[in-house]
């Protein structure tokens, strides 16, 4: 009888252990390289100014290590379980790179199309000379001339985001 207590003891000692390892939630999967993974995520710049989420839509789907989305946002998710979240800020650096002061263009307005009338944040395509098209946003407006940022809107700019992993597929 008391080999069977001693048993029984034994064996829900060791179910409590193989609980606190794997968690109450049954040993949730980790997100490693070549998941799919499913995220809801917010991002936020250094003031607290929301640039996007997928609050109220579909999460974002993407498979770890394909290397499709900003290397800082796709580090953040490896290692994350599901169900949980973390807040990270990515340097510009990991985000959408550094802004360049070359990518801003003054254009006479000679140049444009007779029937173009710019205003200030509007967005263009102008056409490179490799033939590729190019969105830029006009920063400027003056008689003789405007003036176009290449620039993504996020270059240059350290990123704050809120990411939970909500399914590995």
């Amino acid at each position: 009888m008391i080999n069977k207590v001693c048993s029984l003891l034994l064996i829900t000692l060791l179910s409590g252990i193989v609980l606190l390892t794997n968690g109450c939630n049954g040993g949730s999967a980790i997100a490693n390289d070549g998941d799919t993974v499913r995220v809801h995520y917010t991002g936020t710049l250094e003031d607290g100014t929301t640039f996007d989420t997928s609050v109220g839509r579909e999460p974002l789907e993407f498979t770890l290590g394909e290397g499709k989305m900003i290397p800082g946002f796709e580090k953040a998710v490896y290692g994350l379980k599901v169900g949980k979240s973390k807040t990270v800020t990515i340097p510009a650096e990991e985000a959408y790179g550094p802004y360049y002061d070359d990518l801003v263009l003054v254009v006479e307005r000679e140049q444009l199309p007779a029937d173009l009338d710019p205003k200030v944040d509007q967005q263009l395509q102008m056409q490179q000379a490799d033939g590729r098209t190019a969105v830029v946003i006009v920063t400027d407006v003056s008689e003789t001339t405007i003036t176009v940022d290449a620039n993504h809107s996020l270059e240059g700019k350290d990123l704050t985001f809120e990411i939970e992993l909500v399914e590995i597929k």
